[in-house]
């Protein structure tokens, strides 16, 4: 049975193994690149907190545009590569073709020749996520313009620690279910990849009740001073301590910035905090991040496993039809 599957779908294991390949070539030719780059031109103590540092993050931003690019991408359309070409067709191609009906009358029941079957996919799958991590996480820490906010930034977040195992596997129960459901190839691509987008929205929507928020209030500036924070809402608090979403107009005049300007917005903050109001910030630390990983992860598996479940049953139930 495992010669089987791999005969069945070593098609789509070679090409994704090969695209991870030369995903990793790119990543490291990149960050080999850009540490030369960093050592001929980086002013000193850089990398770094400092503000002269911030030219060699813009300049870094301008020369690997493309790599930034793909970057961005590949937290949503990994996964749904992985469920419309990895899942999609595991049932929904033995249906097309009425293969099922030789397949599932021989000897071997058709539940373990499924179970088997998602099992070395299923494995397969969170091999090749897990995989992708580690090579991101070898390479991101180059680039600390964006790319280095692994907790706060969610498609980076979407990339690292066991994150991107948990979606492939997702994305892979995803596909069969909806195979399962369609019996067609094509239409069960379509629900994986707008599942996946649905599902990673969700996802994003709901992370703040992972944890109760931390709470800060600001006394000189309305920006934190870490940039990795999660944020999950603001308030303006009084003198008394009630919080309102925005002070009351009266309490200081308010004009409208033009352009790229800031300068009236920061005069307006300045007179607030010069009365005595706070600014009221609720985040997630980055102190969370594998609190989140394990939790989002949990929750991916579990509806991962339970999708699989459906699959099974659903197929020994109707295996002649």
């Amino acid at each position: 049975m495992i010669w089987l599957t791999w005969r069945q779908h070593r098609s789509q294991m070679v090409i994704t193994a090969g695209f991870l390949a030369a995903l990793g070539l790119l990543l490291l030719g990149s960050a080999i690149e850009a540490k030369l780059y960093i050592a001929d031109h980086a002013p000193p103590g850089c990398p770094g907190p400092a503000a002269v540092c911030g030219e060699l993050d813009v300049v870094l931003g301008q020369r690997y545009d493309a790599v930034y690019s793909i970057f961005g991408w590949m937290p949503l359309v990994l996964p749904a590569l992985i469920g419309a070409f990895w899942g999609a067709p595991l049932l929904g191609r033995e249906y097309e073709r009425g293969t099922h009906r030789l397949a599932w009358t021989q000897t071997l029941p058709v539940g373990r020749w499924l179970a088997v079957k998602l099992a070395l996919l299923g494995g397969a799958a969170v091999a090749g996520g897990l995989a992708l991590s580690l090579m991101v996480s070898l390479w991101r820490p180059v680039f600390r313009s964006g790319i280095d906010s692994s907790f706060g930034n969610i498609g980076v977040f979407n990339m690292v620690g066991v994150a991107p195992a948990a979606w492939w596997l997702f994305a892979f129960a995803l596909g069969t279910l909806a195979g399962s459901l369609f019996r067609r190839t094509v239409p069960a691509m379509a629900l994986v990849v707008a599942g996946i987008v649905a599902s990673m929205f969700t996802l994003f929507a709901v992370s703040e009740y992972y944890a109760e928020p931390a709470r800060a209030e600001l006394t000189g500036s309305v920006v934190m001073d870490d940039p990795d924070i999660r944020l999950v809402s603001v308030a303006w608090e009084e003198p008394s301590g009630k919080e309102v979403a925005i002070p009351a107009a009266g309490v200081c005049p308010r004009r409208v910035d033009v352009g790229q300007s800031n300068r009236n917005a920061e005069a307006w903050e300045r007179c607030l905090f010069g009365k005595g109001y706070r600014y009221v910030v609720y985040y997630h630390p980055p102190s969370r991040f594998w609190r989140f990983q394990w939790t989002e992860a949990g929750i991916l598996t579990v509806a991962s496993v339970a999708m699989f479940i459906l699959v099974v049953r659903r197929t020994v139930r109707g295996k002649l039809r």
